[in-house]
């Protein structure tokens, strides 16, 4: 597991970068946007709108790190089956598609945002076994903390 958050963690974008690395960076992506920073009475802005993945802070990026490493080797199978939806927000292989948008989904589904792995997209057997190990992880709160890290 080990290498596969090394793969995650790498700093800037370029072409040829792992799926792990994609999963990672639409897992975070999913996170900030799906998030308000409480700014103001009707919840303030989503954090992408201020923020990036240089804003959380050191315990919670290696929590996510750790998390995603886990979630991505246990159900690899599934990720990349035949008939796995591809992300549109990122250019690359199709196992790198296919990786994206299942660390969008994983966010989505683990935080019951009302999307996710069994909303339609992923094709039945991995649908179900995504959806269950990804609620199986628990929901996370970020928030903005008065350090200005997200925190969560």
């Amino acid at each position: 597991m080990a290498e596969v958050i090394e793969l995650m963690r790498a700093d800037s974008p370029h072409p040829g970068h792992s799926a792990e690395w994609h999963f990672f960076r639409a897992y975070v992506g999913a996170a900030l946007w799906s998030t308000n920073d409480e700014s103001d009475e009707s919840g303030g802005e989503p954090l992408d709108r201020n923020h990036d993945i240089s804003d959380l802070s050191p315990w919670t990026a290696q929590a996510m790190l750790r998390d995603c490493a886990a979630f991505y080797v246990a159900n690899s199978e599934h990720i990349h089956c035949d008939g796995a939806p591809l992300s549109r927000e990122f250019e690359g292989s199709i196992a790198a598609r296919e990786a994206a948008m299942a660390g969008h989904d994983f966010w989505l589904t683990r935080c019951g945002h009302g999307a996710g792995f069994w909303d339609g997209d992923w094709p039945e057997p991995a649908a179900s076994a995504l959806d269950k190990a990804a609620e199986a992880f628990g929901n996370v709160d970020l928030y903005l903390g008065d350090d200005g890290r997200i925190h969560g």
